[in-house]
C-alpha cells in the first residue's frame, strides 16, 4: 500500500464517520466518530509508514492522529518531537495511544518521563505519571517509590481529571507490586477517596485505588 496519498486516507476516514460512534466517544472528551476496529484494519493495511503517519498527524484530525500513531514507527522520533506531540495530544484516546504505542517503544522515554513528571500542563503530566506507572510495574529499580507516594499524597486530592487519573494508577500500582509499601497505599487510597465513587460495570475492577489493589493481590494470590 505504499504510494497511499494522506488525501486518499482522509477520504477514507471520512467514509467510516458514524454519528453514532462520535455520540459515544464526545461523552469521553474525544471528537472523531471511526470505529477503533475499522481504523485498525486501515492501519494493517498501510503497515508502517512513517512519512505519511506524519501528514496525517499534521491534520490535527483526531482520527487521521489514531491511525498515524498505529502505522509510525516510534523509535524514529526525537525527544523534541515526541515533547511537541505530546503538547498536541489533547483528546482523551489520541493522548492515551501516544503514550502507549509511540512514547513507551521509544529510546526517549525515560527522559521523557522525568522531565514531563514536572510539567504544569496536567495533559502532559499524566503522560508522565503513565510512564512511571510503567516502570513502578516493569522497572521499578533506581526509583523513589515512597517519594511518589508522598507526591500523590500531597498531588492527587486537587488534580485536574487526567492527572488524577493517571496519579491514582500509580497509586495502585505501587500497592500491587510492593507488599512493603502496600498498606501505605491503601491508606491514602482510603483517605484521599478519589474515585471511590466512580461507577464500575459488574464483574470489572473499581479504578478507587484501595478495592482495585486488593482484586489484584487476591488474583496474584489465586494464580
Amino acid at each position: 500500500m505504499s504510494g497511499t496519498t494522506v488525501t486518499e486516507v482522509m477520504a477514507e476516514l471520512a467514509a467510516l464517520e458514524d454519528p453514532k460512534a462520535r455520540a459515544v466517544n464526545e461523552r469521553h472528551g474525544d471528537d472523531h466518530g471511526v470505529n477503533l476496529g475499522k481504523l485498525r484494519a486501515v492501519a494493517k493495511r498501510l503497515k508502517t509508514q512513517q512519512d505519511l503517519a506524519l501528514e496525517l498527524w499534521a491534520t490535527g484530525d483526531s482520527a487521521a492522529r489514531l491511525l498515524a500513531l498505529l502505522i509510525c514507527r516510534p523509535r524514529a522520533f526525537g525527544a523534541g518531537q515526541l515533547d511537541v506531540m505530546a503538547r498536541e495530544s489533547r483528546t482523551p484516546k489520541v493522548h492515551d495511544w501516544f503514550v502507549n504505542y509511540v512514547v513507551k517503544k521509544s529510546p526517549h522515554a525515560e527522559e521523557l518521563r522525568v522531565a514531563w513528571l514536572q510539567d504544569p500542563d496536567p495533559v502532559v503530566a499524566s503522560g508522565g505519571w503513565a510512564l512511571t506507572t510503567e516502570r513502578v510495574a516493569r522497572k521499578p529499580d533506581g526509583l523513589d517509590l515512597a517519594g511518589l507516594l508522598d507526591t500523590i499524597e500531597a498531588e492527587m486530592k486537587d488534580a485536574p481529571d487526567r492527572l488524577q487519573w493517571a496519579m491514582n494508577h500509580c497509586l495502585a500500582q505501587i500497592g500491587i507490586e510492593h507488599p512493603g509499601l502496600r498498606a501505605r497505599a491503601i491508606e491514602i487510597g482510603e483517605r484521599l477517596e478519589v474515585l471511590k465513587d466512580y461507577p464500575t460495570p459488574p464483574n470489572c475492577t473499581s479504578p478507587y485505588a484501595p478495592a482495585w489493589i486488593s482484586e489484584m493481590v487476591r488474583r496474584q494470590a489465586v494464580g
